[in-house]
């Protein structure tokens, strides 16, 4: 066979060169395509979000700022919507949108969608109806098509757009395209700061700065943890401040992927979200399910990958059961490394929660369980420190699967799943 000649060879290494291109070109689309994606759904998100907050309070309160007044409401309203609709409206959230709507009222509202027309407006030339059709405008001109910029037609536009009817909460006073312009930010973003602003300065410094630099939600939760606006506020050199803290650090980024999977993104979009970390992972807790309900008759499947949020944190529950002769909940969470104390912790976290917001009236205190999957061994650990007696933390040993037996699937399965990767 003879040999390749140079000519073959530099045709070889530019084919490949080229190839590498145009997957390189790919690539950067799909991923500016996605973060668009996940911006334009953020922002629809948090404009609805906004008007049903509006919404409840112009039913229940008038307008009105009156403290603990409408809970009844929005437990009746919870329970309706989320049946509807699914995760993603229970009470907590719908009070979250009551606040942000108190925060941003619809005069300031009104305020930043009148002055975002009028720079439009004014950096638009006249167009009468005719003169241009959308594919031959600019984004700014096509925003502004078919409005004549003179200080009449402004008037007109922004009275008519931004007129908020009176006493009639069922009427939004702005188109939802609109209103998404009035919050440049991920939802995520406006949660931190409805639930960590100390006061209306902090959320302004802070969603200015953040829009300013572009900063993704670690970066706004970071520095709002570092009390960057009070550090600010208390430096002689302000600029240096303000320069230094917009730097990024690296555990700041986040990927288009984790954009479009968030939580949030997810729940409003009504989409599952059941996936794990790594493919490794998921086939483990895939494995574990079928092998738990394997066991016999005692295992009811609740949830997997149940999901729940503390404060402003998202957790996860690898797996959820309900054990019949214990009349009590099972969380079982997997954890890829050793075992460490705060993989206990953890795990009280989810316990306590579980006692107070998924378990029955009647039930058993709910049982965690630890599965720890390391390549020298797998430690398990039942976590009933806290149950109320010491009679029910036996019973409870005696009826849950062998330590031994489950360390040992749990490591069978493992050394089965890596040798077929």
């Amino acid at each position: 066979m003879s040999k390749p000649t140079s000519e073959q060879k530099t045709a070889s290494l530019t084919s490949v060169v080229d190839y590498s291109g145009l997957l390189g070109g790919i690539g950067e689309l799909l991923e500016a395509a996605r973060r668009a994606s996940a911006r334009t759904v953020n922002a629809f998100m948090t404009a609805t979000y906004w008007e049903v907050g509006r919404r409840i309070v112009e039913f229940e309160q008038g307008g009105a700022k009156r403290a603990g007044y409408g809970e009844e409401l929005l437990a009746r309203l919870a329970d309706d919507l989320t049946t509807q609709f699914g995760r993603g409206f229970s009470r907590q959230n719908l009070q979250r949108f009551r606040q942000f709507y108190l925060s941003q009222p619809t005069e300031r509202i009104c305020s930043t969608l009148s002055g975002k027309l009028v720079g439009v407006m004014r950096a638009t030339p006249a167009l009468e109806s005719g003169d241009a059709t959308i594919g031959q405008t600019s984004s700014a001109q096509s925003d502004a098509l078919s409005i004549r910029s003179t200080p009449s037609s402004i008037s007109k536009t922004s009275s008519r757009i931004f007129q908020t009817p009176s006493g009639q909460s069922s009427t939004t006073p702005f188109a939802l395209s609109d209103l998404a312009r009035a919050f440049p930010l991920p939802w995520s973003h406006y949660v931190l700061l409805i639930s960590r602003a100390r006061s209306p300065e902090a959320f302004a410094f802070y969603h200015t700065e953040a829009l300013r630099g572009g900063w993704s939600v670690r970066q706004l939760q970071r520095q709002m943890d570092s009390q960057f606006y009070e550090r600010t506020a208390l430096s002689r050199n302000k600029a240096t401040m303000l320069a230094k803290g917009g730097r990024p650090e690296p555990g700041d980024a986040v990927s288009a992927d984790e954009e479009i999977r968030h939580p949030l993104v997810l729940e409003f979009l009504g989409l599952r979200d059941e996936y794990s970390e790594t493919d490794l992972e998921d086939a483990l807790i895939r494995h574990l399910e079928t092998f738990l309900l394997e066991l016999g008759n005692d295992f009811a499947f609740v949830g997997r990958q149940r999901r729940l949020r503390i404060d402003d944190e998202w957790y996860r529950v690898d797996l959820l059961f309900f054990h019949r002769r214990l009349r009590c909940l099972v969380i079982f969470d997997l954890k890829m490394g050793r075992f460490t104390h705060a993989d206990a912790g953890q795990m009280h976290v989810y316990l306590n929660y579980a006692r107070e917001h998924w378990a029955q009236p009647g039930e058993n205190p709910p049982v965690g369980i630890i599965l720890c999957s390391g390549k020298s061994e797998a430690l398990v650990r039942y976590a009933t420190d806290a149950l109320p007696t010491k009679l029910l933390v036996r019973e409870y040993l005696t009826a849950l699967p062998d330590e031994k037996l489950l360390s040992a699937e749990l490591e069978k399965t493992r050394r089965q799943l890596e040798a077929r990767k």
